[in-house]
């Protein structure tokens, strides 16, 4: 005995049609065979992850592709310079940059960062041996820098093996970094340009950043003061 779902009169097995409100009548059982099949798909397929193994063969033959056709162009066509340096060394840089996350996810931070600082050195030496009458730049300005650049990256992961890293003491230890290698670059700029070794800019720098050091510390020696800060700031 089956009803309508639309008025509710009772119905009898062999009608199509409701006899009052004349609402087609479906059985569960003969729904199949009354509409045709789904054209699509009834199982949700998945894509395939792609490993880092792949991802590394990729970049690896597009950055050697591109190293090798740049050469090859560079020698065979337009020779003037040996502008192919520059690709050369920017794929270079690409390919250490990227190789802890693809190739060896298990390689140390400090070694890393150490290999990327050393990368941008030998980039910036391709960039001044093409232009030979200011290469004086490179060793006055561009190798302290990125010295003291990955000086400044690798304090991170050595202070990590003996203090816990936080917000706070993250904040510390860039407030102090900010203002060193600001005044680094004002002498390195007054030695470049023969001038007196005075700070200037970097001085108001320096004092910004001493004011804000002078808070995070007594910030971090003051527990409640501690508390009530990562409270407010919600971390």
């Amino acid at each position: 005995m089956s009803y309508c779902v639309n008025c509710g009169v009772e119905l009898e097995a062999s009608l199509r049609k409701c006899p009052l409100c004349h609402t087609p009548v479906f059985n569960p059982r003969q729904l199949n065979k009354e509409f045709p099949p789904s054209p699509y798909p009834t199982n949700k397929g998945q894509v395939e992850v792609v490993k880092r193994k792949d991802l590394g063969i990729l970049l690896s033959v597009v950055l050697t592709a591109t190293s090798v056709t740049c050469l090859l162009l560079n020698l065979l066509v337009f020779n003037a310079s040996l502008w192919s340096l520059v690709v050369i060394g920017f794929c270079i840089c690409l390919f250490v940059f990227t190789f802890p996350a693809i190739f060896y996810s298990k390689t140390p931070i400090y070694i890393s960062l150490l290999a990327d600082g050393i990368s941008v050195a030998v980039y910036l030496f391709l960039i001044s041996f093409l232009t030979p009458s200011t290469a004086r730049w490179f060793w006055q300005l561009g190798l302290p820098i990125v010295i003291i650049l990955t000086i400044c990256a690798e304090i991170f992961p050595l202070l990590a093996r003996f203090v816990p890293l936080t917000i706070l003491s993250c904040s510390l230890c860039i407030f102090v970094e900010i203002p060193a290698f600001c005044v680094s670059l004002e002498l390195l700029i007054k030695r470049l340009l023969d001038r007196p070794y005075r700070i200037t800019w970097s001085a108001v720098v320096l004092t910004v950043c001493v004011i804000i050091d002078f808070a995070l510390v007594t910030i971090l020696a003051k527990k409640r003061l501690r508390n009530e800060v990562r409270r407010r700031l919600h971390f």
